[in-house]
């Protein structure tokens, strides 16, 4: 920050795709992931409602997430642009924005479309941890998208994972992600649905269904299941009695019913009929949900994804930066 002549100069911080992309580490993201859905169900956080958008073609969507804290005030605008994979670029996208909250300017602009997919993927892991149980180590994934990968590998992280089922409509992309996985020392087979169901110690959907992907009937008791890509109106991958049977979570209730997984049966929620429980309240003291756990219920993680992930990840990533160029 700079004075000329009585005007005060502030400089943005800018960091680049590459930049945050080399920073970013599993133990960063766990940490930063997991305060940021704990300070999700403190008093003094507000997290506001997303605005879900296009640009001119309407298949080119983008969306804008944002949230304060008593330390931090941002936002997050994440984009896909359909056609962008023909032309060798990624289709998703993610910039971060930091507030100086002292002058209302913006302090930092971080790039972060590698980022977002680990943030994401940590999310869901920190919740399979809590909820998965300790021996799980079967994963069926629907979905051979970018995401797709980094859940698997996050997965790993906190579960000895041995296979992986993927269930996918695009049979080439399906095997280049089990040709992936394999990297991390896993076995991955392309599996039909039922059948990569009934073998699933674990779940996930990454995928942008607007209809239930399998039928409640196909999953075990005890299987946690992750469902990722419900973030707007209209989408679904879950069929709605595994929601009536399951325990319910979420990264934030009040998203969850408008635009995640659990707007299917926000009529229920709010009527108390069907619990939703934020993921934030199982973290801050995990050791006293595991004790009253069920371990045969199937236990719902809806991750819609909320700017406090972002904002907390950003603030690791400027530490991070700081440190490395000191």
């Amino acid at each position: 920050m700079a004075a000329h002549k009585g005007v005060v100069s502030v400089s943005i911080l800018v960091i680049s795709e590459d930049e945050s992309r080399r920073l970013i580490t599993w133990p960063m993201a766990f940490e930063a992931v997991r305060r940021a859905l704990i300070a999700a169900t403190a008093p003094d956080t507000v997290s506001f409602p997303s605005v879900i958008a296009h640009g001119s073609k309407r298949t080119n969507r983008f969306s804008i997430k944002s949230a304060t804290t008593p330390n931090l005030a941002g936002l997050k605008v994440g984009s896909f642009w359909s056609g962008n994979a023909e032309i060798g670029l990624p289709r998703h996208n993610s910039l971060i924005l930091l507030f100086d909250q002292s002058i209302g300017k913006i302090h930092a602009a971080i790039e972060a479309g590698y980022v977002n997919a680990v943030r994401t993927s940590a999310a869901n892991a920190l919740a399979a941890d809590a909820l998965a149980r300790p021996d799980a180590k079967v994963v069926t994934i629907f979905g051979s998208g970018n995401q797709a990968y980094f859940e698997c590998a996050a997965l790993a992280q906190v579960r000895q994972i041995e296979k992986v089922h993927v269930v996918a409509r695009n049979g080439e992309s399906a095997a280049q992600l089990c040709s992936k996985l394999s990297a991390l020392g896993v076995t991955a087979v392309q599996t039909p649905p039922e059948e990569a169901c009934g073998l699933a110690d674990i779940i996930v959907t990454a995928t942008p269904s607007t209809a239930p992907l399998f039928q409640s009937s196909w999953v075990n008791a005890g299987t946690y299941v992750a469902a990722l890509g419900s973030d707007a109106k209209g989408k679904q991958e879950l069929p709605v009695e595994l929601l009536r049977q399951s325990q319910l979570f979420c990264d934030l209730p009040s998203q969850s019913v408008q635009m995640g997984e659990m707007q299917h049966i926000s009529d229920e929620i709010a009527a108390g009929t069907a619990c939703l429980r934020p993921i934030g309240e199982i973290l801050r003291a995990p050791e006293a949900y595991s004790a009253t756990a069920d371990v045969d219920a199937v236990k719902v993680f809806d991750s819609s994804g909320i700017a406090l992930q972002d904002l907390y990840v950003a603030t690791a990533l400027l530490n991070a930066y700081g440190t490395s160029r000191a």
